[in-house]
C-alpha cells in the first residue's frame, strides 16, 4: 500500500463538559499539528498517490473552517466535547467529502482506499481517525 501525507496546523478555543476534564472545563486554547495521510494500492500513471499540492490545499481549506474559532460557538458542535479524538473524526469527514467532490484531482477519489487524520496536541499526546474512502 502506498501513502502520501501532508500536514498543517490549526488553532482553536473550546471548553469541555464534565468533571473528567478538570480545569479544561474552562475555555482554553489548543494548537494542533494535523496530518492527513491517503493510501492507494497502485500508483497513478505519474507514479503518484495523488497531487501533493492538491492534498495540502484540501487540508488547509478544511482547517480554515476551524482556525481561530471558538468551537463552543459553532452550532454543529454545540453541546459536544470537541476532544482531540472527536476533531480527528470531524476533519476526516470534511476531507472525505472534499475528496469525493474531486479536490485531489480527476479520478483520484476512486483510486484512494483509505485515509488517516492525526491531531497532535503535544509532542507526547495525539489522536487519529482512520477509515475507508470511496
Amino acid at each position: 500500500m502506498y501513502s502520501l501525507a501532508v500536514s498543517d496546523h490549526v488553532m482553536i478555543a473550546h471548553s469541555f463538559i464534565g468533571e473528567t476534564f478538570g480545569l479544561a472545563q474552562q475555555l482554553h486554547g489548543a494548537t494542533y499539528a494535523v496530518e492527513m495521510e491517503v493510501r492507494r494500492a497502485q500508483l497513478d500513471g505519474n507514479g503518484l498517490v495523488c497531487d501533493i499540492g492538491l492534498a495540502l490545499a484540501a487540508l488547509k481549506a478544511v482547517l480554515s473552517e476551524l482556525n481561530y474559532r471558538n468551537l463552543d460557538e459553532l452550532a454543529e458542535f454545540r453541546g459536544r466535547n470537541t476532544t482531540t479524538e472527536f476533531l480527528a473524526g470531524e476533519i476526516f469527514r470534511r476531507l472525505r467529502s472534499r475528496i469525493a467532490e474531486g479536490a485531489l484531482g480527476p479520478g483520484t477519489a476512486s483510486a484512494l482506499t483509505a485515509m488517516r487524520v492525526s491531531l497532535r496536541e503535544s509532542p507526547v499526546a495525539w489522536a487519529a481517525f482512520e477509515g475507508a474512502l470511496g
